[in-house]
């Protein structure tokens, strides 16, 4: 049965309003007395899988199936040839804010948004709202396997890994297969998991979990993969900082990109987004970028940004229309391949082009779930359900300036995070003075 997704697009004064009233009336999402409990610096493991070999199977195919590829799949084959910069990744994860899913510098908070990943990667297939939600009951990885392979039984079981708590198999088996596939179509399909696996959603190096695939699976029924994508992001940069260390597990390719593209330095060209099959992905790839600085360099710069820094909208992002809220939430649940966590648009709605107002971000803290132990189906039955009701505003007013309300709101909010003016940065200026 088609899952029906009843639609809301409302005026934004009204949500204004809504907003600033809810806050009053909840409150903030942090209680007064709340203290953060993360480190003040996070050690983060950005090590990625080697791509060479995806990269070489994508460049020996035909420009004729590449084109089918986009028309498939969207631009995430570029993802490939996006440079990870260790440096600025580990500075950039020291100003996550898990308690508002967002980074904070200073003043200026940015996240990344449902809209913007989605003219990122430029999914054609993907319908609106129509989001990946883990089902209660599944195939078994096995059967899993062997529809998406085509390959015999023996074989799946051999290639069946477990590593530490994934169900997963190797991508060397899945390089075998897409080598010596006979069907061009099916090869391009594996190839699409392959990128998913090793490059979207890398939690085991070399491997591609089972998660992954149940996602996968779901593409060709016009799910839209961004709000996990997003999800998986947000919930794996928060457990670092929780934790005080970790390996980032989220796509840190479109990360890096998003960032960079909200740097005031970066080059604007609004006309060509209108340009029939321009994509922003390939854009990036073709620019210089700021690049060799040190991870004390990268701190000490995204510390000192100011809002005229900011290239709040991006010159991609033309959309106005966004969703804000799901159901009776007062903000957006992301459904992940691996758990859940919320997020507040209306907190960054000068990414959008209007001005930034008081958001609403009761219960917004605690959000995040794994989907472990025995009352996460529940939880995710709920998910399910406020997904069934979005509401979206249309923000763009070309007035980008803070509200007063909102910066007297910002400023008496306790932050969830240590300032970031720790003994680092001050190392870090240190080292940068000599």
């Amino acid at each position: 049965m088609e899952r029906k997704v009843h639609k809301e697009v409302e005026d934004n004064a009204e949500v204004l309003r809504w907003s600033e009233q809810s806050q009053l009336t909840n409150g903030d999402s942090l209680k007064p007395g709340y203290v953060s409990e993360l480190f003040s610096y996070t050690h983060v493991n950005v090590r990625q899988n080697d791509l060479n070999e995806l990269q070489e199977i994508w460049e020996r195919c035909e420009a004729a199936d590449q084109e089918i590829f986009y028309q498939l799949y969207g631009d995430i084959s570029y993802l490939l040839d996006v440079p990870i910069d260790r440096n600025l990744f580990r500075a950039l994860a020291q100003f996550w804010n898990p308690g508002y899913s967002c980074f904070t510098f200073g003043r200026v908070d940015v996240t990344p948004t449902i809209e913007e990943y989605q003219a990122l990667l430029r999914c054609p297939r993907a319908q609106a709202d129509r989001v990946y939600t883990k089902p209660p009951v599944t195939l078994s990885f096995k059967k899993k396997l062997l529809s998406i392979t085509g390959m015999s039984e023996d074989w799946v079981v051999k290639n069946i890994k477990k590593k530490g708590d994934s169900e997963c198999f190797p991508w060397s088996a899945l390089k075998e297969i897409i080598n010596r596939h006979p069907d061009q179509r099916k090869k391009l399909d594996l190839l699409a998991l392959g990128i998913y696996g090793l490059v979207i959603f890398p939690k085991v190096l070399g491997y591609i979990d089972v998660s992954v695939v149940d996602l996968f699976e779901r593409l060709d029924k016009h799910v839209d993969p961004v709000p996990a994508i997003l999800a998986e992001t947000f919930r794996s940069l928060s457990s670092c900082r929780r934790e005080g260390e970790g390996r980032f597990i989220g796509c840190a390719p479109l990360l890096l990109v998003w960032i960079l593209n909200h740097f005031k330095h970066v080059e604007r060209a609004p006309g060509r987004v209108f340009l029939d099959g321009f994509s922003p992905l390939k854009d990036f790839l073709s620019k210089d970028w700021p690049g060799g600085f040190t991870e004390e360099k990268w701190m000490v710069i995204f510390k000192d940004i100011r809002d005229g820094d900011v290239l709040w909208r991006a010159s991609w992002n033309v959309t106005s229309d966004i969703l804000y809220r799901c159901g009776e939430r007062d903000w957006v649940p992301l459904p992940g391949i691996w758990g859940y966590v919320g997020y507040a648009p209306l907190l960054v709605s000068r990414q959008y082009g209007s001005r930034q107002f008081i958001l609403a971000t009761r219960d917004l803290l605690g959000s995040d779930f794994a989907f472990k132990g025995d009352q996460y189906k529940n939880k995710v039955r709920g998910v399910a359900e406020a997904w069934k009701q979005t509401r979206r505003v249309k923000l763009f007013t070309y007035d980008l300036e803070p509200s007063q309300d909102f910066e007297q709101w910002r400023s008496s909010r306790r932050l969830h995070y240590d300032d970031i003016e720790t003994r680092k940065v001050a190392r870090a200026r240190e080292k940068l003075k000599v």
